[in-house]
């Protein structure tokens, strides 16, 4: 509203006209600046957020390619096809590879050892418990094996019980014909070596070696 006698053309009606109109407004330009500011600082702090984040991913990284190389003994070891370079991230995680299956080989190597020392305990176990029980038992019985016969008397009976079939294999065997030498053999099989017979074939060589003897 203009006073009375004021020109719309007075300079100072056209300031009050700019002033009273609302787009014109100085507080509403600072509002506006600060909600561009607020949104720049916003999206500034979350730049540096995923930048420190990703910095921290990194750093983490390097750290367990650092900790490979130190704990890894094929990492250690001089590569003369790469000269003094820096080992890559692969040939690292090539080599933690190849050590880890080496460490398995050796696991399952020495699982397999362990298991046949098991049974070698298991069977030293019982040779003890056996031999125990020999001594114990000629412990208790010292006289024990005095009669005890040598190798030689199980022999002469063995050659005496041969001999014996021999001399009737000899006699009743003829040689005329295979086939009548096959023939001739069963049945002195049959003749000569039923339980019965060999018995007293055992009986007399028994017999015969005691009265050698004593």
């Amino acid at each position: 509203m203009t006073e009375p006698g004021a020109s719309p053309e007075d300079p100072w009606v056209k300031v009050e006209y700019a002033y009273s109109d609302n787009s014109l407004d100085p507080d509403d330009e600072d509002s506006d600046y600060h909600q561009e500011s607020y949104k720049e600082s916003y999206k500034d702090r979350r730049r540096r957020a995923h930048t420190q984040a990703e910095q921290k991913r990194r750093d983490a990284i390097k750290r367990g390619y650092d900790d490979l190389q130190t704990i890894v003994p094929t990492c250690q070891q001089q590569d003369f096809s790469i000269g003094s370079q820096k080992l890559s991230k692969a040939i690292v995680l090539q080599k933690t590879i190849d050590y880890i299956q080496f460490l398995h080989k050796e696991k399952k190597k020495q699982e397999e050892e362990v298991t046949t020392l098991r049974k070698d305990v298991t069977a030293l176990k019982i040779m003890k418990v056996n031999y125990e029980q020999i001594v114990k038992a000629h412990q208790d019985n010292p006289h024990e094996g005095e009669d005890q016969v040598s190798d030689q008397v199980k022999f002469n009976v063995f050659q005496g019980i041969m001999d014996s079939l021999f001399q009737s294999f000899n006699a009743s065997i003829s040689v005329a014909s295979f086939q009548e030498l096959s023939a001739c053999v069963f049945s002195w099989i049959e003749e000569h070596c039923k339980p019965q017979t060999l018995r007293e074939i055992v009986i007399g060589v028994l017999h015969q070696l005691k009265n050698q003897l004593y």
